[in-house]
This record gives structure tokens, C-alpha cells and sequence, in this order.
């Protein structure tokens, strides 16, 4: 009994630091990728199931080497003699799946009901951090498309021709009626730059 709650507790800690290093990783280089927003999301969810992947091999390891090897426990079942059968045992057994067609006894017990609640906490771990990816990056798609039209929206409007753009005020005489003093009318804008200066804006944005 003691065995396995020892090794219970080891594989706990492995298989935690084995996704964290994983999703560390992951998380420092996935923006030095050369590749787009759709792609990264891609990388998150394929690093996401390297770990989980390497956690169930670390599980299956230790029960071919605690049952079938030294005999601390057993399976029942449809006999479990290979580190294949122990493989598909863990694959079952850490994504809560559970066919039944092999069931551990003896102390074997103790070490399947830690990794089904591992897997568990593990698998909603990194589907967290794969929200977290898709949150960041989800928002990018579609960025180039509009940075290229906002582009040709400032080449369009720097070969299109000048024309001046009066902004209409107050007549003289007017403001003479009213007793005050006319007031010079302000400077003719062109439009072109007008309009450029808003499609640099948009484009910024």
C-alpha cells in the first residue's frame, strides 16, 4: 500500500511538471513563430496533447513496472501482459473513459483512481490555456486583409487628382450688421489630403 501511494504521489508531480514545461514552452515561442494567427491556435492545441500524451506513457510505465513487473497489484479481466496493454489501460484510465475490459485490483487500484482524477485536472488545465491562446490570437484573423485595403485606400487617394475644399463662414457684411468686426475666412483645404489623412488613420487602427 505504501508503494503506491508513493508512486501515486510521484506521478502526480511528473505528469504536472511535464505539461507545465510543455505550456511554458508553448506559450514563450508561439509568438516568434513565423506563421498566421490560425496556425498558432493549431500549435497550442497539438503542444496541449504532446503533454497529455507523455503524462499517459508515464502512467503506463509505472504500471508495467509495479504490476507486471514487481507485482504490486494486479488486472482483472481480459488479461493485461504487454506495456501495450498497460498503454491502452492508461489511455482509458487518464481520459476517464473507461471500457472495463481491463480493471485494476489489489494497490493497482489506488494508482488508476489518482491518474483518472489527474487526467481530469490535467485535460481542463490545458484546455484553459487553449482558451487563453484563442482568446489572444482569434481576434488577429482577418488583420492583413484589412491592413492591405486600407493601404490601397491611401495609394488611391495620393494619385487622384487636387481639388480645393471651401469651408463656407460668416459673410462680412453680416458680421458688420451685427456689430462686430468680419473675420478672414479660414485657409482652403485640399481634399485629397483630407481624405489621406483619414485612410492613415484607419489604417493605424
Amino acid at each position: 500500500m505504501l508503494i503506491a501511494l508513493s508512486a501515486s504521489v510521484v506521478l502526480v508531480i511528473i505528469t504536472i511538471l511535464v505539461l507545465y514545461e510543455v505550456l511554458r514552452l508553448t506559450s514563450e515561442h508561439l509568438a516568434e513563430l513565423p506563421i498566421p494567427p490560425r496556425a498558432r491556435i493549431l500549435v497550442v492545441v497539438l503542444a496541449a496533447f504532446v503533454g497529455h500524451t507523455a503524462a499517459v506513457w508515464i502512467y503506463a510505465g509505472a504500471y508495467w513496472l509495479l504490476v507486471l513487473r514487481l507485482g504490486n497489484g494486479a488486472f482483472a479481466g481480459v488479461p493485461v501482459t504487454t506495456f501495450e496493454d498497460c498503454l491502452y489501460f492508461s489511455v482509458v484510465t487518464y481520459t476517464t473513459l473507461g471500457f472495463g475490459d481491463h480493471f485494476p485490483t489489489g494497490h493497482a487500484r489506488l494508482i488508476s483512481g489518482v491518474e483518472a482524477m489527474n487526467g481530469l485536472m490535467l485535460i481542463g488545465w490545458s484546455a484553459s490555456f487553449t482558451y487563453l491562446a484563442m482568446e489572444r490570437y482569434w481576434p488577429l484573423h482577418g488583420k492583413g486583409h484589412v491592413h492591405r485595403m486600407a493601404s490601397s485606400g491611401i495609394r488611391s487617394t495620393l494619385l487622384a487628382p487636387k481639388r480645393t475644399c471651401v469651408v463656407p463662414h460668416a459673410a462680412p457684411g453680416f458680421a458688420a450688421d451685427q456689430g462686430g468686426h468680419p473675420t478672414p475666412g479660414p485657409t482652403p483645404l485640399a481634399e485629397d489630403e483630407t481624405v489621406s489623412r483619414r485612410a492613415r488613420t484607419e489604417a493605424i487602427r
